[in-house]
């Protein structure tokens, strides 16, 4: 399938990623994948995951390729992609018991990351986990030189986007209920964090 689009990152980090996942989806059977891109994660998650039901999502630009990567290569147990704007008032999706997203809040604005938790917080079930996978800065500083050139260079393309500081992520999570179970360090200077829902 050359002719589909491809993340290097994607392929290398899916399987670090896979490793918490197992743990952290074990009582899970519905996965919402915020931000699927090229669709990568979306199949192989789900290949290696029989008793979920993958859900990937994207914008409507990015629909395409993602929806041929599903039908050429995606297994039984994951499903067409949806069309889904963390920013919308309702989503298109029904309550769920978990939700992933991989490299999506340093590319969205800040009022997108708060939308993004609001919309978790209508559709993640009690019990529900969340798992989000990104760099991230701790107590305003970044983990890495890598990460603040990569920081400053989101910027440059569009200031609304960056690193997002981990203390301001964990208040969002809080406001929907969200308890934060781990925190992983992953390669390449990122972090897998993982949250559970409190709430009803």
């Amino acid at each position: 399938m050359n002719d589909l689009p491809f993340s290097p990152a994607c392929e290398r980090n899916k399987a670090a990623i896979l490793a918490i996942l197992r743990d952290a989806l074990v009582d899970c059977r519905q996965v919402l994948e915020i931000g699927s891109g090229t669709g990568q994660h979306a199949v192989y998650f789900a290949a290696a995951l029989e008793q979920l039901h993958w859900r990937p999502s994207d914008l409507p630009d990015y629909l395409v390729p993602l929806r041929a990567r599903v039908a050429a290569e995606g297994p039984a147990n994951c499903a067409a992609p949806v069309a889904l704007d963390v920013r919308a008032a309702a989503w298109p999706v029904g309550r769920t018991d978990a939700v992933f997203s991989a490299n999506t809040l340093h590319i969205m604005s800040w009022n997108a990351v708060q939308d993004l938790f609001a919309g978790v917080g209508r559709v993640l079930i009690p019990g529900g986990q969340l798992c989000i996978y990104g760099p991230f800065r701790y107590a305003e500083s970044f983990t890495s030189p890598s990460n603040a050139a990569f920081d400053l260079s989101l910027r440059h393309r569009d200031p609304a986007s960056g690193i997002r500081d981990f203390e301001a992520v964990i208040d969002l999570a809080a406001e929907q209920g969200l308890e934060l179970a781990a925190d992983h360090a992953m390669p390449a200077n990122n972090q897998l964090l993982v949250w559970s829902r409190t709430g009803g």
